[in-house]
């Protein structure tokens, strides 16, 4: 018997398909239709979604799952949990791991894993080069034949723009997207956070905005010059979207992201030398949040991308020059954006819903974050309104590097739906 699904009463927020008004939604065998005959319906099983948003499943194309190698920050099964309750149903997985996606055996063995133990999906990106190392380009047909959605050598940024060049080259033959961490490594050497007054009044080596801004411009001459779509992950300076903007209406083909944090918080917050506000790329002043969000608004920024970043406690519980970067984010991220862009009134509903949703998946040419008809049942309910206040110590994820622990938060996934079927219902995982 066909399993038949009824999602009832509910705000259906389909942004792809300009879809916005009270409605129900129907799925049959895992895939959105139309319309339920009288049979069905009598067979289906109805959730009431009264008062709540009904969107596509979430799409994060920014995430770092650990696995292998370093799962004892995360790994593929308490990822996708993380993930299930922030309302993902697809992310895309960064190639840092231990040892690096550079070759097939690695992306078939994280598949493989994703596979037995994943509750969404879950898609794999491949290095740029050989090693992460910059030097020699990794296999790109070979890791487009494994399955990868992208390549990136992301945590490390290419340094050699012949290297770059030709790397971006490959991409296109091979119709892959580029995603690069933009770092001038040359001017981060031994920085911690953003450049400025605070980590002058906190003695902390800064970290230019220029050291991003000088790859940002080299990647929209490559992409001029090359053709290829270069993609600009977790901007963080005013002036990289500034470049960013007058490069897409000049027709060149690049983007960017924004992730939740660069958008809520400034280097103002690392005044208490918390390594919890400890990223990369660091936290900027307010004229940088501002320009983002102002990116956001505006279509230069396409989509955001929270760039979890998992790290144990005794990793990050260390002075502040020896922890290590990075956050994490799934589970409070739509509840971060929607308190600093719904409810501050700089964004309507189905826009942000947009850059969490079709336009990510779009960008990596995946089958996601739409509720057209056949297509995936995946599909997150969500209460906008509902206040809660962040705990990490009850996150499905293994790590609890979380800024947001503790801050009051207005926005609340209420379930989480993979294929028709329910993977969380608002406080555990059912799969």
């Amino acid at each position: 018997m066909s399993a038949i699904l009824w999602i009832s009463g509910g705000r259906v927020i389909d942004p792809a398909n300009q879809r916005d008004a009270i409605g129900d939604l129907f799925a049959v065998d895992g895939r959105i239709v139309e319309q339920l005959d009288d049979s069905q319906r009598a067979a289906a099983r109805k959730v009431d979604a009264t008062g709540l948003v009904v969107t596509p499943g979430l799409v994060d194309i920014h995430v770092h799952f650990r696995d292998p190698g370093q799962t004892h920050k995360e790994d593929i099964q308490s990822g996708s949990y993380a993930a299930a309750a922030g309302g993902f149903t697809t992310v895309v997985c960064m190639p840092n791991t231990s040892p690096v996606c550079d070759n097939a055996g690695t992306i078939q063995r994280i598949m493989d894993k994703v596979e037995r133990e994943s509750v969404i999906n879950i898609y794999p990106t491949g290095c740029l080069t050989l090693g992460m190392e910059g030097k020699q380009l990794a296999p790109t047909g070979q890791l487009k034949n494994a399955g990868v959605v992208a390549v990136t050598d992301d945590g490390k940024c290419v340094q050699s723009n012949e290297i770059m060049r030709r790397a971006v080259e490959y991409a296109k033959m091979l119709d892959l997207p580029v995603m690069d961490h933009c770092q001038d490594a040359s001017l981060t050497q031994g920085a911690v956070m953003n450049e400025g007054e605070w980590s002058l009044r906190l003695g902390l080596r800064g970290w230019p905005k220029a050291a991003e801004d000088i790859i940002v411009a080299r990647n929209v001459l490559l992409a001029e010059m090359t053709g290829a779509h270069i993609h600009m992950q977790h901007v963080s300076s005013a002036h990289s979207v500034d470049i960013l903007r007058r490069a897409i209406e000049r027709g060149i083909p690049v983007s960017g992201e924004a992730s939740p944090h660069h958008i809520e918080f400034t280097d103002a917050d690392l005044k208490d030398y918390d390594t919890v506000f400890k990223m990369n790329p660091p936290l900027r002043t307010p004229a940088d949040r501002e320009a983002l969000i102002e990116g956001l608004c505006d279509g230069t920024l396409c989509c955001i991308a929270t760039d979890h970043a998992p790290h144990s406690p005794d990793e990050k519980d260390r002075e502040f020059d020896a922890a290590p970067f990075g956050i994490i984010g799934l589970e409070n991220s739509l509840a971060s954006c929607l308190t600093t862009l719904y409810h501050s009134g700089r964004l309507g509903l189905s826009d942000l819903i947009a850059l969490m949703t079709h336009k990510g998946a779009e960008l990596c040419k995946l089958d996601a974050g739409t509720l057209t008809t056949g297509a995936d049942a995946d599909i997150c309910l969500i209460d906008p309104d509902e206040e809660w206040v962040a705990d990490a110590g009850k996150f499905f994820s293994k790590s609890r590097n979380c800024p947001w622990h503790g801050k009051k938060l207005k926005g609340r996934v209420k379930s989480t739906f993979v294929a028709g079927e329910r993977i969380y219902d608002g406080s555990q995982i059912l799969a």
